[in-house]
């Protein structure tokens, strides 16, 4: 499974990119409203940071479209563009439309197995179930992800499926084991995925064994 950042913080996706771990990134309305920034301006200077993988910019409008004259817009800045749509019908109708354009395209704001079906059939390049809203809303992700499995499986489809909301890093380990071709994780939880007591217990014991070798 490739992880992603989400993320609108230039100097975190610069960190995790210098890791090596890195495959992608997502930002949202909310996160640019956080940087307080022109959301092209930040799709830029993300594309400056990274190289060779895609940059996900949300596509605003009720309207087929208003996403449609969005997505394209934010398209135009770079290649590695890939457009966020809300899965709507009129979503599905700008999904469709700018897919006969070659704009790469993430259905999001999915919370059903038959969401999934439609977004993948209407052209989507990824689709984006919500995790940690489920949860949030006492409805099971497990399941959907396991449906989501079955689904792709039986029916060969070859939309991407980003487990997105992620708010814990053991949703990420069950998005794995279930199929999930990607994560995209905010940059606490990514740093708390390479954490553990024991490492640490570890490297502390090694330098200790390490400084008593330089008295023999």
């Amino acid at each position: 499974m490739k992880l992603f950042i989400d993320s609108a913080n230039v100097r975190e996706i610069k960190e995790i990119w210098s890791m090596g771990i890195l495959a992608g990134v997502t930002t949202n309305p909310t996160l640019i409203a956080k940087e307080g920034v022109n959301i092209e301006k930040r799709l830029q200077e993300i594309l400056s940071v990274t190289e060779g993988i895609p940059v996900n910019g949300e596509a605003m409008g009720r309207e087929a479209a208003e996403l449609v004259a969005h997505g394209k817009k934010l398209a135009a800045i770079d290649q590695r563009i890939v457009i966020k749509v809300p899965m709507t019908a009129e979503g599905l109708k700008a999904i469709r439309e700018m897919k006969a354009e070659g704009i790469r395209t993430n259905a999001t704001l999915i919370f059903t197995a038959t969401q999934c079906l439609a977004a993948a059939r209407a052209g989507a390049s990824y689709i984006s179930p919500f995790l940690g809203r489920l949860e949030d809303n006492s409805r099971s992700y497990i399941s959907l992800l396991e449906e989501c499995r079955q689904i792709w499986q039986s029916h060969g489809l070859t939309t991407e499926i980003i487990a997105a909301s992620i708010r814990r890093r053991s949703q990420v380990a069950e998005a794995a084991a279930r199929g999930c071709h990607i994560a995209t994780i905010p940059y606490p939880v990514l740093l708390n995925m390479l954490l553990d007591p024991l490492t640490e217990a570890g490297i502390k014991r090694f330098e200790e064994d390490w400084a008593a070798l330089g008295s023999v």
